[in-house]
């Protein structure tokens, strides 16, 4: 039973996402802290779903149509916000000749923490596949063991990005890829905002 949670996990974390997107530009535009911190901002916010469904909030939330679409709609709005920022994007030279000033560290971890917070299909993750493999297994467990997973891709995910990144830093390139991401974003913000 474990085994098969660990593998349908992994599965769904290495589905292109918000999480994903957000790592991807982070790492390009900043650097490969900035990814991490990123990704960092996206366990805190697994982990605020992993306590709320342990303690029944989540099942709460996903049963009450109004709140559910609070969420939703939160996630749209914040989405579509970060998508709008990454068309604006110029593409400045980096202050180094080659790395990008990385920023506010938590600038990027509040970006990845609330993408993963306000995006409600992690919620569900939580209150309709999780429960699935409880039987005689702590939820805190299960949860714990998506954290490594998603910690042990995205690391290796951004470690891949930075190192592709040096050709992808270029002022215009990376003008592009912020504005792709932006599209991106824009496009998860849109097919969250239909159910």
């Amino acid at each position: 039973m474990l085994l098969t949670f660990t593998v349908t996990a992994l599965i769904m974390i290495m589905i292109p996402g918000p999480d994903a997107a957000l790592i991807m530009r982070s790492s390009l535009a900043h650097g490969r802290t900035a990814g991490l911190l990123t990704m960092t901002g996206g366990l805190l916010g697994l982990g605020v779903h992993a306590v709320a469904a342990a303690i029944g909030l989540s099942a709460l939330l996903a049963a009450s149509p109004a709140a559910f679409s609070v969420l939703r709609w939160l996630g749209v709005a914040y989405l579509f916000w970060l998508g709008i920022q990454g068309l604006r994007a110029r593409g400045t030279a980096p202050a180094d000749g080659d790395r990008p000033p990385a920023g506010s560290p938590l600038l990027h971890v509040r970006n990845g923490f609330l993408s993963n917070l306000l995006n409600p299909k992690v919620l569900l993750f939580f209150v309709t596949f999780l429960p699935q493999f409880m039987h005689g297994v702590a939820p805190l467990l299960l949860s714990a063991i998506f954290a490594v997973l998603y910690a042990a891709w995205f690391t290796l995910y951004n470690l891949v990005v930075d190192k592709v990144g040096a050709l992808l830093r270029r002022p215009k390139v990376r003008a592009r890829v912020e504005r792709v991401t932006g599209v991106v974003l824009v496009g998860f913000a849109l097919r969250l905002a239909v159910p």
